[in-house]
């Protein structure tokens, strides 16, 4: 467990910086250069990724079980799950009326994801990473909306014709996850 709690404070705090430190990271930014800082984001990411999987890895096998999950709780996952591919797409597609409401989709993507597994999943391990990701996730949302407070971004209505796009390209990768990829890639069949 002590691997995947070391993976998450760095993962974790690695995007928590534009949330808790904005100053020092365009200080950075301007001292290292756009590319120097994504360069150095990317690999602290890349190396707290690593360690949440490894450490999720060795976790799974001595679970130490919370709570049965009820029989209904896989059935809601996958809607929520479903709701937050739809809406990480919304946030790379110009446009949308997602992001237009919601203005940050993809950190909204990530609660539901979160509360979703959190829902499916009754051991410490998951609880302990569904739940940093759930917390993390709504406290990025909310500071995102307020920087936008501060800042007065508005965000141009969305076009019908371009919902469509994320809604296809969600819809086919929550099906191609949920359906292929989870158990392949996890080992857990979210469908069965």
């Amino acid at each position: 467990m002590s691997i995947l709690i070391l993976g998450l404070l760095i993962f974790l705090s690695v995007h928590s910086v534009r949330i808790v430190a904005e100053g020092w990271r365009k200080a950075r930014i301007a001292k290292m250069g756009e590319k120097g800082w994504k360069g150095a984001y990317s690999v602290a990411s890349i190396v707290g990724l690593a360690l949440v999987i490894w450490g999720y890895g060795i976790a799974r096998h001595a679970p130490l079980m919370l709570w049965t999950r009820p029989a209904w709780a896989p059935h809601l996952a996958g809607l929520l799950t479903l709701a937050a591919f739809i809406l990480f797409a919304a946030a790379y597609v110009p446009g949308n009326h997602f992001k237009a409401w919601v203005r940050h989709p993809q950190a909204l993507s990530v609660v539901l994801w979160a509360l979703a597994h959190l829902l499916a999943n009754g051991t410490l391990h998951a609880v302990v990473l569904f739940g940093a990701f759930f917390v993390w996730a709504l406290v990025d949302f909310a500071a995102a909306r307020q920087r936008d407070r501060v800042e007065g971004v508005v965000y141009p209505g969305g076009v019908l014709s371009r919902d469509v796009i994320p809604v296809v390209i969600g819809v086919v990768a929550w099906g191609a996850f949920a359906f292929y990829l989870h158990v392949r890639w996890i080992g857990v069949n979210p469908m069965g």
